[in-house]
């Protein structure tokens, strides 16, 4: 039985670099260009949708016993997809990974419809995966700048300048509610220190923000290029790493987890964590929603309202600790 090729998608490689010979190959090489060069997906996203259709189309060789092309795309059946979902179910998948999967593959499916190639009416009948919304777990204030902060840190048998540029990273996501993705993409250049007090940021989608950047921050940010002993093209980026490359996010994610232990923190606080605080406490402090929502590069209100409920939740929880008739 013949089956399609396992190297539509490599995480390692250009996802727009589709040379797998299939019935559908072209298709799936213009859909992806359609979503990088239109839609502006990142490269994360792209990768994650193309590796889920090579599984989709994986699945349908085995269920209609050949290479799927358009005409059995447009036979496909709501029973059929719900076979797609349960046998995806079994390999362990997750409700949030299972909704991303079925959310790529209608994305090529509207991309062919739009075409006038099929009539894939059989996703308007299929229920999606629900998904328990979690709330999101900030660090306390104390906390959290004690994770930005280099002496926290003191000990360490490391280099002074990693450690202020470990802190510098840090105090971008708590301070300014940066993702980690887009404080390690700011350029030389672009740095906020002395009397610039604000940042340009390019997020999700291509979306660009201003955000304000405080002068804690700044002066953690002037520590670091003070300390740092590679000289840095004002082109390249303001964050390197040993050899003076790029700064790898995981080298963050291990900072944090390093510190974990030594501030008594729990497995949930991550450096994405520090995010969560910034919105959190802002919010604590009378900060308003729209705001909020600005500074984070929310496209939705919505999506920045969970905020909310921990505030409320944690407003409950000191009070059943602290009230007597709790």
């Amino acid at each position: 039985m013949k089956s399609v090729p396992r190297d539509i998608s490599d995480s390692r490689a250009d996802p727009l670099a589709f040379t797998v010979q299939t019935a559908l190959s072209g298709e799936v090489r213009e859909w992806l260009g359609y979503l990088a060069n239109e839609r502006r997906y990142s490269r994360h996203t792209l990768n994650a949708y193309a590796r889920d259709l090579r599984q989709f189309l994986e699945f349908l060789t085995v269920h209609f016993g050949k290479d799927p092309d358009a005409n059995d795309l447009n036979s496909i059946k709501p029973g059929d997809l719900r076979a797609f979902m349960a046998r995806r179910r079994n390999e362990g998948l997750e409700s949030r990974s299972l909704l991303r999967s079925l959310a790529g593959i209608r994305s090529f499916t509207r991309h062919l419809e739009r075409q006038g190639k099929i009539q894939a009416s059989a996703f308007a009948n299929v229920r999606s995966p629900k998904i328990a919304r979690s709330l999101p777990k900030p660090i306390g204030a104390t906390q959290a700048r004690a994770l930005t902060d280099a002496e926290s840190r003191a000990g360490e048998n490391r280099d002074a300048w990693v450690l202020a540029r470990d802190a510098a990273v840090l105090g971008l996501l708590y301070g300014a509610g940066l993702r980690i993705s887009e404080a390690l993409s700011i350029r030389r250049l672009d740095a906020p220190t002395g009397d610039i007090d604000a940042l340009t940021i390019t997020g999700k989608g291509q979306k660009m923000r201003m955000v304000p950047i405080i002068k804690l921050v700044r002066e953690g940010l002037e520590d670091y290029l003070a300390l740092c002993p590679w000289s840095l093209a004002p082109e390249g980026p303001l964050f390197v790493g040993a050899r003076g490359g790029p700064l790898s996010p995981r080298i963050i994610q291990l900072t944090v987890e390093r510190m974990r232990g030594a501030l008594g923190l729990p497995d949930s606080a991550t450096p994405h964590a520090l995010r969560h605080s910034f919105a959190t406490h802002l919010l604590a402090r009378g900060g308003d929603l729209r705001a909020i929502q600005e500074l984070l590069g929310h496209s939705s209100l919505s999506t920045t309202q969970v905020y909310t409920a921990v505030d409320s939740s944690r407003l409950l929880d000191a009070y059943r600790s602290a009230h007597p008739r709790a």
